[in-house]
């Protein structure tokens, strides 16, 4: 996700704890619905499409906010 902004990710990954929430977040939804789609748990269709909605909702504010601290440096 995002390799222009590899090097900052990994920094923040470690340092600032609003920016690893939203990661985790992201990655933790990524991996809900892969376990969905894989059929390793259950779930529906509709399931997987809420929790795609809100893993581009994560993705979109880990974009500004990683645009945001690029125009801060």
């Amino acid at each position: 996700m995002f390799p222009e902004y590899r090097d900052l990710i990994t920094r923040l990954k470690h340092s600032d704890r609003h920016f690893t929430q939203l990661f985790d977040k992201h990655n933790e939804l990524d991996q809900k619905i892969h376990n969905i789609e894989t059929h390793v748990v259950p779930g529906t269709g509709f399931e997987i499409e809420v929790m795609k909605k809100e893993k581009l909702a994560v993705k979109d504010q880990i974009y500004a906010y990683l645009k945001k601290l690029e125009t801060e440096s």
